[in-house]
Parts: C-alpha cells; sequence; structure tokens
C-alpha cells in the first residue's frame, strides 16, 4: 500500500480564522518570516553587524519570556544565546562560553604573529 493522495480539500493550511495559534506556532512564524526576509538579501553582500541588530531585538522579545535571549558579541561579531532564569534573570548557560569567546579574541590577535613566511 502506497502513500494516500492529497488533494485540495484534505491538505488545507490554517488560517487566521481558525483557532489562536499556540505560543510554538507563534514562534514558528516569526522566525519563517525572519528566514524570509534574510534569504532576500542578494547573495553577494556580506551582512553586518547592524543589519542583524532589528531582527534579533524581534526574536528576543518572542523568546525572552520563554528563558532565551540572543546578543552579538562586539569584539568577535558572533551571536550569543543564553539561558535566562525568567524569575531572577541570572544566566544559567551562554552558548558560546565567556571563556570560548576570550580565548576566539585571543587567538585573532595571535593570528599574524603564529605563522612567520620569510620571502
Amino acid at each position: 500500500m502506497g502513500p494516500l493522495p492529497i488533494d485540495s480539500t484534505t491538505a488545507m493550511l490554517p488560517t487566521s480564522s481558525s483557532s489562536p495559534l499556540t505560543p510554538r506556532q507563534e514562534i514558528e512564524n516569526k522566525l519563517r518570516s525572519l528566514a524570509a526576509q534574510v534569504s532576500e538579501t542578494p547573495s553577494g553582500k556580506t551582512i553586518t553587524q547592524g543589519a542583524l541588530i532589528e531582527p534579533l531585538q524581534r526574536i528576543n522579545e518572542v523568546m525572552r519570556p520563554r528563558g532565551l535571549e540572543f546578543d552579538i558579541s562586539e569584539e568577535s561579531s558572533r551571536i550569543i544565546t543564553r539561558v535566562v532564569d525568567r524569575d531572577t534573570g541570572d544566566v544559567i548557560r551562554q552558548i558560546p562560553a565567556e571563556e570560548v569567546l576570550l580565548l576566539a579574541e585571543q587567538l585573532e590577535e595571535m593570528q599574524g604573529r603564529l605563522i612567520s613566511v620569510e620571502v
């Protein structure tokens, strides 16, 4: 027995008039729209740190009540994810860890000094 055929009457997508969206569905919808915006940028252009600030703020508005925060490291322009205790505001976990960020910064500083080429 093969897969059942799908016709337009059985494959209905939820509309705005249907039941209210769950928090998960809201997050998925917002992430899809952000992904669509990013995919619309020309492939030849590099996304700058400034261009990421506004989308990160929108993501944080949705995720902060669930204990997640996203930020951009000013030194290395890396995305930092933090799991935060919603009651106290304490950082439970940070990815990448602060030590990893410091190590990466030191390696970038030493990059020109590690390899010496004589011509």
